[in-house]
């Protein structure tokens, strides 16, 4: 088979899939929409979310805060989108002795998309009502100071509730999770241990699995095994994950073509961080992925013709993904820091129309290549493509440029540079891409975070993505634009 006729079969699959009843490009863009949102919340929270100095231990502490956001984005049809969205997030955080500790952090809102606009077709939408942490804590060793007077080399801290688990750079964890999490440390080595289950209203990574974006439900259990050497701090991780969502079946009549989910992985990690000089530090983490998962539940006749379903098979995992970051901080009163950010995980060839995706996914009776985890790292803000079968190169500066002056001295403006190809030139990512060419593109995006007042911050977020050889609809760039104000009270 000639490249050209792979390619026209790949653009002939691509249209083919967009006639089944939800068609799965459209799946794709929304959670690639959701992943864009979840970033800008998680930076969001970064910058807000800091209800206790840890030199004020108050017994009790609540609050709230209102955020409005305008968001201008371009799909990769190079449609655009435009959501207007409004936010009150509360919490509450009850702290006894210093050794028990309740906090729930809750939020509601409502999308407001110009018309047409909405990524799943439902419009206008309310955010319902959800606990975004909710958990109880125990700390062993302050309750022995506390309470009998001891002191201890040691440590368990016992959570169980709702929480965000990061582990290492955030290659392979990045999840909320509702579970148990334990932190023991002795003189010899920390270890951390989960297990857990993600929120049902989690968005999956497997956008062609029905009701990916808000009936999601994995498990997760791991240990990781860390300790501090100076400066550094290395660590180690395996984590199993297994999938909850195996009643789930996507059927299509004509042709006929039954689709069953399942996709149980487990992760080995091992990587570092800490400072290699007073001004420079660093991170980086490596990740082996296996175990297995079900096929792709179609087929094309040799010589082309219409697609037919096949039965699926269990096939193993075998991936590969690395992440390494570098940061330079200057000695300058601006703050002013230099960051550099390499990223790569491996793809399968074998994988029709997408990277992560069961349907159009990996070849019945092979092993599948692509890496597919639960992190959560900077891929950009127009772009934002998942880290499967991915090389990515971030170059980026910020700095508070008027620190002196009193109005603006909480005034940050950066920029980060990315830089994307393909690891497998043949093997696909999450939309359409041509066989023939690796690249595909690069991206400057600009930031400004400005804490006006006490009470009161602007967060400003820009993006373009120039399409490389690699996409086929490479004749337009897409655009991303963020403007959010958020008042606490």
């Amino acid at each position: 088979m000639t490249r050209g006729h792979s390619l026209f079969l790949l653009t002939f699959l691509s249209i083919l899939t967009l006639s089944f009843a939800r068609p799965t490009l459209a799946q794709e863009q929304l959670g690639k929409f959701e992943k864009q949102l979840e970033q800008l919340h998680r930076d969001e929270y970064l910058r807000i979310d800091q209800s206790i100095p840890a030199e004020r231990r108050a017994l009790v502490d609540y609050g709230a805060y209102i955020t409005a956001s305008y968001l201008s984005l371009d799909d990769q049809n190079n449609d655009n989108h435009v959501l207007r969205q409004y936010e009150i997030v509360g919490y509450g955080r009850v702290n006894i002795d210093n050794v028990q500790e309740v906090f729930i952090r809750g939020h509601v809102g409502y999308q407001d998309f110009n018309d047409q606009d909405s990524f799943d077709g439902h419009g206008d939408e309310i955010i319902d009502p959800d606990f975004e942490r909710a958990y109880y804590r125990f700390d062993l060793r302050r309750a022995l100071e506390a309470y009998q007077g001891k002191e201890s080399s040691g440590d368990l801290i016992l959570q169980a509730g709702r929480d965000l688990v990061y582990w290492g750079n955030g290659l392979a964890m990045s999840e909320t999770i509702d579970g148990i999490i334990a932190h023991v440390q002795t003189p010899l080595v920390d270890i951390d241990a989960i297990a857990g289950v993600t929120p049902v209203r989690t968005v999956d990574f497997d956008t062609s699995r029905p009701n990916f974006d808000h009936n999601t439900r994995r498990g997760f259990y791991g240990m990781q095994l860390s300790r501090q050497f100076g400066k550094q701090r290395p660590f180690f991780y395996a984590l199993m994950q297994r999938d909850y969502n195996k009643d789930d079946t996507l059927d299509f009549s004509s042709p006929e073509i039954h689709t069953r989910f399942r996709y149980d992985s487990y992760y080995l990690g091992l990587g570092s961080g800490g400072a290699l000089s007073d001004r420079l530090v660093y991170g980086f983490e490596m990740v082996y992925e296996g175990g297995a998962g079900l096929s792709n539940s179609y087929q094309v006749p040799p010589g082309g013709g219409g697609l037919t379903g096949v039965p699926q098979t269990d096939d193993p995992i075998h991936a590969f993904a690395g992440d390494i970051r570098l940061d330079y901080v200057f000695s300058d009163e601006h703050q002013t820091r230099l960051s550099l950010e390499a990223i790569i995980a491996t793809g399968d060839q074998d994988r029709l129309t997408s990277t992560t995706d069961t349907f159009g996914g990996n070849r019945p009776h092979t092993g599948d290549n692509a890496f597919n985890a639960f992190g959560f790292l900077n891929t950009g803000l127009a772009f934002a493509p998942p880290v499967s079968n991915l090389m990515a190169l971030r170059l980026g500066a910020s700095t508070l440029p008027l620190s002196s002056i009193p109005w603006f001295d909480h005034l940050q403006i950066g920029v980060d540079t990315l830089v994307f190809a393909k690891t497998r030139q043949a093997a696909q990512i999450d939309e359409p891409t041509s066989t023939d060419h690796r690249y595909l593109g690069w991206e400057p995006d600009l930031f400004m975070n400005w804490q006006v007042t006490n009470d009161v911050t602007l967060a400003l977020r820009y993006g373009i993505f120039f399409p490389g050889d690699a996409i086929q609809n490479n004749d337009q760039n897409r655009q991303f634009f963020f403007a959010g104000v958020t008042y606490a009270f």
